[in-house]
């Protein structure tokens, strides 16, 4: 239940809403999680500095399953293996690995277009929409 109401925090519309919820989430968690609520408060603007994105570029930033699914499947290969006889070895490994992966990377992001637009005007320097 704590990370359901910890989503609010992260998931709220604004900064200030965000605050709301923090201070919502220390009156009911703060005695059992005193240390996540310092952390948020010690870093809050860090960790609030993606709430002057859209909404779609914040999930974006704030899901991770792709990233977690990477590594996950990364793991898979290379958990079996004892030792590698080189760095090159486990490069090849993770190589082929994500080769592998990728071809399973089919699903595209949703409202990938919005979003893209929306990350070429605000980073025009970083990300082309044509190349």
């Amino acid at each position: 239940m704590f990370m359901k109401d910890l989503k609010l925090v992260y998931q709220a519309v604004s900064k200030e809403q965000a605050a709301v919820e923090l201070d919502s989430l220390d009156s009911k968690w703060g005695k059992d999680y005193p240390m996540v609520i310092k952390s948020w408060r010690d870093n809050w603007e860090k960790l609030t500095a993606y709430f002057e994105f859209s909404d779609a570029i914040r999930r974006i930033i704030y899901t991770t399953n792709t990233v977690e699914g990477y590594h996950r499947q990364i793991r898979k290969v290379t958990k079996n293996k004892g030792v590698f006889t080189n760095d090159t070895a486990l490069e090849k490994l993770v190589y082929l690995a994500y080769r592998n992966i990728r071809k399973k990377w089919t699903m595209p992001l949703s409202n990938w277009g919005l979003t893209a637009q929306q990350l070429a005007i605000k980073f025009p320097e970083r990300f082309s929409l044509f190349e």
